[in-house]
């Protein structure tokens, strides 16, 4: 793989099925989800993302203890959050967290931030929905200023100020890679400018080039501000196995399921075959052969001029050997393929 640009995956732990078409338990989830990652790093992978959810359908609520756990066996992969709901947590608690992982890793943890799309952490920790916005504005400016490893003067309206305060542990070699995770607001897009962080943009629907204006803005918002260029990725969803029909087929059922449960609870209709294949075919959904994957997804780069791409590889029930498949397609097909056609 060449170094001018990054593949990763990403996954929340979805429940899946097992042999016998029962779901399986959480445990056995957070155990595949290792394994899963211990697959990705012998394949040369950059990045496993694991998401942050507290839910039924989720297995994974504590991401920095399943990567502890992966890097107790992995060598190179980076390992990081997909995303850390930072609005319903403590950002001392998150950046030491995180630290500690980047230790028993030997630095290669990373954390992208966000306010999340989901909305149980909220009254699991006890935090006032109506302060969504508050919450996330003022944790991300206090964990900016942890960054800095440094004694910490801060003070803000939520919570009791601080004065010269060390942090520990601090990050043995340099800053902790840090992310702002977006899914399409602008005022999100210069905030990660602001504070001057990667942009990793979650673009799961419509053609992926509607981003573009987001990654302009980004780009403008850093030059105002004075910064220098930053890493911009994409994460989005997708399923690979060896034609096109093939992984269309595997993906639908589990992919549907996933979907029209989290859309009722939206207030979103139920998913028809016509939309998974738009999505498929012209949209974020980077399902198919190695070839149609790698197609698309060199597309993407080009158009958004990003850095990175996490391919989010689990999607409602589908069972963990299917997605060890995919995830080895993706890692001995798809990637370089993408390096030839970015050549």
């Amino acid at each position: 793989m060449t170094k001018a640009f990054e593949f990763g995956l990403d996954t929340f732990g979805d429940v899946t099925r097992g042999a016998d078409g029962a779901l399986l338990p959480h445990a056995q989830v957070i155990r595949n989800v290792i394994e899963e990652a211990v697959l990705a790093d012998k394949l040369g992978i950059h990045f496993i993302g694991l998401g942050e959810h507290h839910r039924a359908d989720f297995a994974i609520s504590a991401p920095e203890v399943v990567l502890a756990a992966i890097a107790a066996r992995t060598e190179r992969i980076r390992l990081g959050s997909a995303v850390t709901v930072l609005s319903s947590d403590d950002p001392i608690r998150v950046f030491q967290r995180f630290s500690a992982v980047d230790a028993a890793s030997n630095g290669r943890a990373e954390v992208i931030l966000g306010r999340g799309s989901f909305t149980e952490s909220f009254p699991l920790f006890g935090f006032d929905l109506k302060q969504y916005e508050t919450l996330f504005e003022e944790k991300l400016d206090l964990f900016a200023a942890l960054l800095k490893q440094e004694p910490v003067t801060w003070q803000g309206h939520l919570r009791p100020p601080l004065k010269d305060q060390l942090v520990y542990p601090p990050i043995e070699h340099g800053p902790l890679k840090t992310w702002i995770g977006v899914g399409g607001s602008p005022e999100s897009v210069v905030r990660a400018a602001h504070y001057d962080l990667p942009l990793m943009l979650a673009i799961i629907g419509g053609d992926p080039s509607r981003f573009k204006p987001y990654v302009d803005l980004y780009h403008r918002a850093l030059n105002q501000f004075g910064r220098t260029a930053k890493p911009i990725g994409v994460h989005s969803p997708g399923y690979v196995a060896a034609t096109d029909e093939q992984a269309r087929e595997e993906l639908w059922p589990d992919y549907k399921a996933m979907r029209d449960r989290i859309g009722k609870e939206r207030g979103w209709p139920p998913m028809g075959r016509d939309e998974f294949v738009r999505e498929a075919g012209h949209g974020s959904l980077y399902v198919g052969s190695p070839e149609t994957v790698a197609r698309k997804l060199t597309a993407t780069i080009k158009a958004l001029g990003i850095q990175r791409f996490h391919l989010k590889y689990s999607a409602g029930p589908l069972p963990h050997e299917k997605l060890m498949k995919s995830i080895e397609l993706y890692g001995t097909k798809v990637i370089p393929l993408v390096n030839d056609m970015l050549a």
